[in-house]
């Protein structure tokens, strides 16, 4: 990591300590719920440029699991590997004591093209495929905004019914699909609940994705509390705007606590160190903030 970088990093840890967060006079009661979600990482885009082999030797040193490999990146984990090749990556997560917690796909099926949608859902029924064989426990899959000159409401129908196809082939490889909270118009809560609503597999699921959209006067408990039935995995990006007064992560894991929410939070920051030690050391301040901020 750049020294500037670090020396950002850093200067937000402090502020931490003493500024105040967004949910600063909200009432601590969370502290007698025990802590049952977990840090891991999405390799968007920390890890984008490491091996497999680099991945996990990193998550073990400083303490991280599970791993979302988010398509197209150096794990190279795709539909397009062998059987045997599958065998030995479920095999090298075993090893190193990481969970493979699932693939990170960009599936989406807001297309006004009929075609286009068919060909989202067969690439994510390849990748439910692939999630199952390597032992993971989903597919992640997103909406990316709402077509021009379509209906809002025909759009959030559409995704909720391809998604039904995608829940029905997770069911049948022993997995889940989780929703992104994702893109132009369709990161707008009250649209994902539709989505979700209009769908109603018991497979598909959300992954909470920490957007500006999830805040409404300074907190993000209303719109937590519509989607909170759905959420079963959890994307956090830059944890520094929680003492910046950008995004409450501080009420966010108050509110997973308070819930019982077991599953995961799972870094995903938009840069890419420049090589593995400075990503491991990055990864190393993380966590070390990660843990104040969900003290309660």
């Amino acid at each position: 990591m750049p020294a500037l970088s670090r020396r950002r990093f850093l200067q937000s840890a402090g502020a931490l300590a003493t500024a105040p967060s967004l949910s600063a006079t909200t009432p601590a009661l969370a502290e007698e719920k025990p802590l049952k979600f977990r840090l891991g990482i999405v390799t968007y885009n920390v890890a984008a440029k490491w091996d497999l082999p680099t991945i996990l030797k990193i998550c073990k040193t400083v303490g991280l699991s599970p791993v979302e490999l988010r398509t197209t990146h150096k794990h190279g984990v795709e539909p397009s590997l062998t059987a045997e090749q599958r065998k030995e990556v479920k095999q090298r997560f075993a090893d190193a004591g990481i969970e493979p917690w699932g693939c990170g796909t960009t599936c989406e099926f807001q297309s006004a093209d009929a075609g286009e949608v068919r060909k989202q859902i067969e690439t994510c029924k390849q990748f439910v495929q692939l999630a199952a064989d390597i032992g993971g426990r989903g597919v992640k899959v997103r909406p990316n905004s709402l077509p021009k000159g379509v209906p809002v409401e025909k759009t959030l129908e559409q995704i909720g019914k391809a998604l039904i196809e995608c829940g029905k082939a997770a069911d049948d490889a022993g997995v889940e699909i989780w929703v992104e909270v994702h893109g132009t118009g369709t990161s707008h809560p009250p649209h994902i609940k539709t989505m979700m609503d209009h769908c109603g597999h018991p497979k598909v699921g959300l992954t909470w994705n920490s957007n500006g959209t999830d805040i409404k006067n300074g907190s993000v408990a209303e719109y937590f509390k519509l989607l909170q039935p759905w959420i079963r995995s959890c994307h956090i990006n830059e944890l520094y705007k929680d003492s910046t007064r950008v995004y409450p992560y501080r009420e966010l894991f108050r509110l997973f606590r308070e819930t019982g929410y077991d599953r995961v939070t799972l870094c995903e920051v938009g840069k890419t160190p420049p090589d593995d030690v400075s990503g491991e050391e990055m990864l190393r301040y993380y966590k070390a903030l990660w843990t104040e901020l969900t003290r309660g």
